[in-house]
Parts: structure tokens; C-alpha cells; sequence
């Protein structure tokens, strides 16, 4: 826990070091009042200070104190010149004359936020590594970075609340991590997922013979997390009769093994999580309201991805460079894909984020996604893919070989091979090769006018469909229309 943390009051004029001395007894604050001459001194000696009270004037000792310690709040009382004031960031209010209570107390306040949110603050006390997966600048993830630092040096049970897919878990490792019980285990159930009349028994453990199959005593996960922290998640699951025995638990820090006599301490700490609104579930007697209590002592709600979109670019950097850790592979995101995804309402959450990331990974390795390459239901952004206008010998050459696609050369005679040209689809054939030649590329022209009109008229010049007969792009078909000037 943190020490008192002191104000400290800079005045030379005694009476007026009285009066502020009285008004900070009243409101039960821890003080020191003395004149500049000692400000060196007690700036030296009082190790927590919550904020320095300057009255009278700022003087040059004093303005290069201000200067020279950011990191400490400054609220100036009865100053002769107020423009001193601006040249100073650190300076965060004025106590006015006369003295007010509310006043006072408000800036004590601002003073106690001014030191919780230091820029340097989180970076000392929580090394950047453990909250790796707690991704995000915005406001709700920076809310709850800074509840996880206030709760885990403490032994209180925390409930983490939150959909699924948003990192439950996470918080609840990052407080393990955080806390004293970081060198005991960590052990997470999921109350959901085992049976109900195997759950006293996977949480308590049993002894031989407690019932049948029941071959050797087993220890149970409140033993396994003995020193450390064991995580309940979907506690919302839990059935009431396992509910009554985990909430004496909770009160006498106690258990038996099923089956056994012998009472067992349970030195754990306890964090739950839900996605389930178990306020909800206490008006249906479906949870306990006691034990919704004790172990509410402090919660913290995970926000959904939804409600902080533009951490979405930071996610899908930092599960990029996780995959790309373990596949050797990865991918990367144009800026209107990216705009895209941040449209998505992500009802998964995280979760769903990074199965699209690997879904990528998978498909498009070491390329450049672009809206067109999502799939569909991440599609929220108009974004036309880029067609290359290849050269028109390759388009040819292209159109040759699937018109030729399957023909064994080897196996047919010239009188067979001549007839490789015939009709298709009803456009005019050259079953022999003049002997003065004929201009190949109009001929694919008009079979390329011909079969692109055929499908149209077949569709009912529904482009989309058309350009899917074809087994084409409907940009592409949209370009050879354009091409050749096909119109309804």
C-alpha cells in the first residue's frame, strides 16, 4: 500500500500559515507549513508529497523548484502576480481568499489524479511486457490498465465482467502477474465446461474410495493453486448447490476433499469472471446474491471491441507479429482494409479479430490484403481491386490456350486438329487455315464480343451474374463492355 502522503504549505507570512494550517487539520489532511527559506529542506525529507502550496509570490527559488520537479502539483494561494502562473504546467489550481472548503477539497482531488495519471507512472510500477495483451490507447483499456495496478498488490477477490472474446483471462493473468502471488501458480477453471457433479471434485479434490472411479486421492484445484491465484471463469455457470459450498470457501478460507473429514486451508486468492449479467441471474434465483458479493469486492469490466475501434490498428499489429513468431509467416493491411475492419461491429471480439488474422495469414502470406481479399462480411468500405491491363499478346495467348484447354496435340491427325476452330456458341468458324492467313486478333475479338453478349442477353445483362457465367471479375467484364462498347 502506498504511505500518507503530505501537503506541503510555502509562506512566509505566519498568519496567514496559521490560517491554511487550521483549514488543513479541519479536513484531516497530513501537512507541513514553514517559510521558503526551509523548502529545500523538506522537499528532501518528506518522501510522499501529494502537492505544494505557494502563497504570497512566486519567487525565483521557488519558480525553479516548480521547474524543476514535474512529476509534483503545485496550487498557488493568494499570489500577488498571476501571470507567473502560466509559464507553469505543473501549477493545477488557486485556493482563493478566503479560504474555501469545497474549494480545497476539490483540488486535493485533482492533486491525487494528477499523480495516478503521471505518463511514467504505469511504466515504473508495471513493466510494459505483462500487459503485452492488454492492447489499446483508448480510454476504456487505459481504465482498465490502471484498476488492474490499483487491485493487485491487494489480496481482495476481483470479478472481471465483459463479452466473450474480450480478454477475461487476460486481466486476470496481468493481475497474478502484477500481485505478490506471481511466484505461486496460476490456475484457471472453467466452470462451465465440467460437469456439475464433477465440479466439487475438480475444485476440492477427493480422497480413495469417495465414490466410484475413484481410485487414488486427488487434489483439487484449490489445492493447486495454494499460494497463488485461482480464476473462476464463467462463475455464472456454476450450480447452486456447488454456489453454497464456494461461499464457505470464501468466509472461512476452508475446504474438505470429497469424501474427507479433514479441514484444509485455502491460502488462494479468488478471481471470477462472467459474461453473464448476474444481477440479472440473482432476480431469477439463479446466483447467489451473497456470494455475488463477496466476490464483486472489486470489478472490472472488459470493454467490447466495438466500443474502442480505434485500438483495432495496434490488435492487428501486435497478433500479426505473434503469428508471424510462430508460422514464420505474415501479412500485411492496406489502410482502406484496415478502415474496413474498424467498421465491423466484432461481436466476437479480440477472439474473432485474431481468427481473421490467421485466416489471412493462411491465405495471403507475405502479401498486401485489400478490401476485395476480406471476406464478405468484412466488407464495409467500396473499394473497386485492381485489374492489371496486361499486354494484349498475353491476353491472346491467355484466350488461346483455354479455347485449346484439354486438346492432345500428340494423339490427332492434321485433319483433326483443323477442326479446333469450330463453332462455339455460334459464332462464324474457320475449319481451315487460309493459305494467305487471317488476322487472328479480330477473330478472338469478335468470339470475345460474341460470348461476353451471349452471357449478358442469358442474364438479363445483370452484370454480376454474367461476369459469373464467364468465371470472371465483374470489374473485368465491366472493362471489356467499356472495350467494346456493349450497351443494353
Amino acid at each position: 500500500m502506498q504511505g500518507q502522503k503530505y501537503i506541503l504549505v510555502v509562506d512566509n507570512d505566519s498568519e496567514r500559515r496559521n490560517q491554511i494550517e487550521t483549514v488543513l487539520a479541519f479536513v484531516g489532511e497530513h501537512f507541513h507549513v514553514f517559510p521558503e527559506s526551509d523548502i529545500v529542506k523538506y522537499l528532501v525529507d518528506v518522501p510522499n508529497i501529494l502537492a505544494v502550496v505557494v502563497c504570497g509570490e512566486i519567487s525565483d527559488q521557488i519558480a525553479a523548484i516548480i521547474k524543476s520537479h514535474p512529476a509534483c502539483p503545485f496550487i498557488y494561494h493568494d499570489l500577488i502576480d498571476k501571470s507567473q502562473v502560466e509559464r507553469f504546467s505543473n501549477i493545477i489550481g488557486e485556493l482563493s481568499v478566503p479560504l474555501n472548503y469545497g474549494q480545497l477539497t476539490e483540488l486535493i482531488h485533482h492533486s491525487h489524479h494528477y499523480h495516478n495519471n503521471l505518463p511514467n507512472k504505469r511504466r515504473d510500477n508495471c513493466p510494459n511486457v505483462l500487459f503485452r495483451s492488454l492492447v489499446g490507447t483508448s480510454e476504456p483499456m487505459q481504465q482498465v490498465r490502471f484498476l488492474i495496478e490499483q487491485v493487485a498488490s491487494t489480496s481482495a477477490n476481483v470479478l472481471v465482467l465483459g463479452e466473450s472474446g474480450t480478454g477475461k483471462e487476460v486481466v486476470a493473468r496481468n493481475i497474478h502477474n502484477l500481485s505478490d502471488r506471481t511466484k505461486g501458480p496460476f490456475v484457471p477453471v472453467n466452470c462451465g465446461a465440467i460437469p456439475p457433479d464433477l465440479l466439487e471434485s475438480e475444485l476440492f479434490g477427493h480422497e480413495k474410495g469417495a465414490f466410484t472411479g475413484a481410485i487414488s486421492t486427488r487434489k483439487g484445484r484449490f489445492e493447486m493453486a495454494e499460494g497463488g491465484t485461482l480464476f473462476l471463469d464463467e462463475i455464472g455457470d456454476m450450480p447452486q448447490p456447488m454456489q453454497v459450498k464456494l461461499l464457505r470457501v470464501l468466509q472461512e478460507r476452508t475446504f474438505e476433499r470429497v469424501g474427507g473429514s479433514k479441514s484444509i486451508k485455502a491460502d488462494v486468492r479468488i478471481i471470477a469472471a462472467t459474461h453473464q449479467h448476474l444481477e440479472e441471474m440473482i432476480k431469477t434465483n439463479e446466483f447467489r446474491e451473497d456470494l455475488y458479493y463477496r466476490l464483486n469486492v472489486f470489478p472490472i469490466e472488459t470493454p467490447a471491441l466495438r466500443e474502442r475501434k480505434d485500438d483495432i490498428p495496434l490488435l492487428m499489429n501486435e497478433l500479426i507479429s505473434r503469428f508471424t513468431a510462430e508460422q514464420g509467416h505474415t501479412v500485411r493491411f492496406t489502410e482502406k482494409a484496415i478502415e474496413s475492419l474498424k467498421e465491423h461491429q466484432w461481436l466476437g471480439n479480440v477472439r474473432e479479430l485474431s481468427n481473421l488474422i490467421e485466416r489471412m495469414i493462411i491465405m495471403y502470406g507475405e502479401q498486401v490484403v485489400n478490401v476485395g481479399q476480406l471476406p464478405f462480411k468484412y466488407r464495409h468500405v467500396e473499394v473497386e481491386d485492381y485489374e492489371p491491363d496486361y499486354p494484349e499478346e498475353l491476353q491472346e495467348r491467355d484466350a488461346i490456350n483455354e479455347m485449346f484447354a484439354g486438346f492432345d496435340y500428340e494423339d490427332t491427325d492434321e485433319e483433326e486438329a483443323s477442326l479446333a476452330l469450330e463453332d462455339v456458341n455460334g459464332t462464324e468458324s474457320i475449319t481451315i487455315l487460309p493459305t494467305e492467313g487471317f488476322n487472328l486478333k479480330d477473330y478472338l475479338a469478335e468470339l470475345e464480343v460474341s460470348l461476353v453478349t451471349q452471357s449478358l442477353d442469358i442474364n438479363d445483362w445483370v452484370v454480376a451474374r454474367a461476369a459469373e457465367t464467364l468465371g470472371m471479375r465483374r470489374t473485368t467484364l465491366v472493362e471489356k463492355m467499356r472495350k467494346y462498347s456493349l450497351q443494353k
